[in-house]
């Protein structure tokens, strides 16, 4: 891996000051920070070649759609995805979960059926799937999870049936940092022929990512998780699964013909692509990716194992520190609370120390609900962060403790 001085020159924003102190970021779990390629590249887009795509024949829109279109073969080759089609440019990991809860409930869910999610799910993947049981009189199935926030395999076996026509869990939970199981989970999903989803904005940008050998249907992430560009995601589906749903947005580029009486839909990926597409954005997520594959997934995973290790020791020494989420499998995130003192006052004593952190439920209110609290002190890591910042964050836990004795 590059050495890390040289790493973080790569990311302007964390050069700056906050309240007269150096920047300390820990909020990546929320959004990351874009290397300066990154924003040349959409910069470059508008100063150079912004015109619609797959619309005009002059030079410009020749341009924005080849580079678009070289986007989409980036994020197969990240993904070992097996064609291009089955990649679909979304607006965020959202916005994918959406689009198949309508789309895959529209076609394949009746009354009485069954999807089955995690209790470690983002709010993302569980009201598009509420809402969908709601429309379609369907029923949302909850895996257990357990005191140290694993989920419960031996019941999740138990709520397979014949009733069961999606599975859609989170790689990692971006509330707590659990690694889910998901191999067990497809394979097991599997044997019964039910398909799987797979929510990855927390597990895309911490290893590789492989969905042939996941052997998952569909898979979701958002661009902005992985060093690239907010309001661009992916949803990466089976070509199987795809050629089956219906499109859930109507507009132009998603149409092969249209009257009166009746439209056809366009081609694989396109008919899910309605309307003009972010191609700044997924010009910018293709440059992110070349990023990261350049500095290295195995490297990147182990660097954040480091500072997750090295985290752990320094805060669990801070008395009356409780760490939510002690899975043996997790990725870079610590989740906790300091004695009795409100989360909020926590935060907001460390912004004023210069350091970045996320408080409240993480948009993950029932792993809190699950734990009987009203929400933590999120501080996630990811490999441009130093052992130096986390001795930060421990002495201004420290601070935070001495203000409020």
């Amino acid at each position: 891996m590059k050495n890390i001085s040289g790493i973080r020159a790569d990311f302007p924003l964390l050069s700056r000051s906050v309240y007269g102190k150096p920047l300390v970021y820990l909020d990546n779990g929320a959004t990351t920070q874009k290397p300066q390629c990154v924003i040349d590249a959409v910069d470059e887009v508008y100063k150079s070649y912004n015109a619609n795509i797959h619309r005009g024949v002059h030079a410009l829109s020749d341009k924005a759609s080849e580079e678009y279109e070289n986007a989409r073969e980036k994020v197969r080759s990240f993904i070992n995805a097996e064609k291009r089609e089955e990649i679909v440019f979304t607006s965020g990991t959202t916005g994918s979960i959406n689009a198949v809860a309508f789309s895959f409930g529209e076609r394949f869910i009746n009354k009485g059926d069954e999807v089955i999610v995690s209790h470690l799910e983002h709010h993302a993947n569980i009201v598009p799937w509420q809402m969908m049981c709601e429309r379609k009189n369907a029923k949302l199935r909850v895996i257990p999870i357990n005191d140290i926030g694993e989920v419960l395999l031996d019941e999740y076996l138990k709520l397979l049936s014949s009733k069961t026509k999606l599975i859609a869990v989170t790689q990692v939970s971006n509330a707590i940092g659990t690694i889910l199981p998901v191999q067990e989970i497809i394979d097991a999903a599997h044997s019964r022929d039910i398909p799987v989803l797979i929510d990855g904005a927390q597990g895309i940008q911490h290893g590789i990512t492989d969905v042939r050998k996941m052997d998952c249907d569909f898979y979701v992430f958002s661009g902005h998780k992985i060093y690239g560009p907010a309001g661009i995601g992916i949803l990466y589906g089976r070509e199987k699964w795809l050629a089956e749903l219906p499109p859930y947005q109507g507009g132009g580029d998603m149409v092969a013909n249209v009257t009166f009486e009746k439209t056809t839909y366009n081609e694989l990926p396109f008919r899910f692509e309605a309307g003009t597409m972010n191609f700044p954005g997924a010009i910018g997520l293709g440059t992110a990716l070349d990023y990261v594959s350049t500095i290295g997934m195995e490297d990147i995973e182990i660097r954040e194992q480091e500072l997750l290790s090295y985290a752990n020791d320094r805060l669990t020494g801070i008395s009356g520190l409780r760490i939510f989420g002690n899975s043996v499998n997790k990725i870079s995130i610590i989740s906790f609370l300091v004695k009795d003192i409100h989360m909020y006052d926590t935060g907001m004593v460390l912004d004023k120390l210069g350091i970045a952190v996320r408080t409240g439920t993480h948009c993950a209110q029932p792993v809190m609900d699950r734990f009987g609290i009203p929400g933590t002190v999120r501080a996630s890591f990811c490999f441009y962060n130093t052992k130096e910042e986390i001795d930060i964050l421990g002495t201004g836990i420290e601070k935070v403790i001495s203000m409020f004795a």
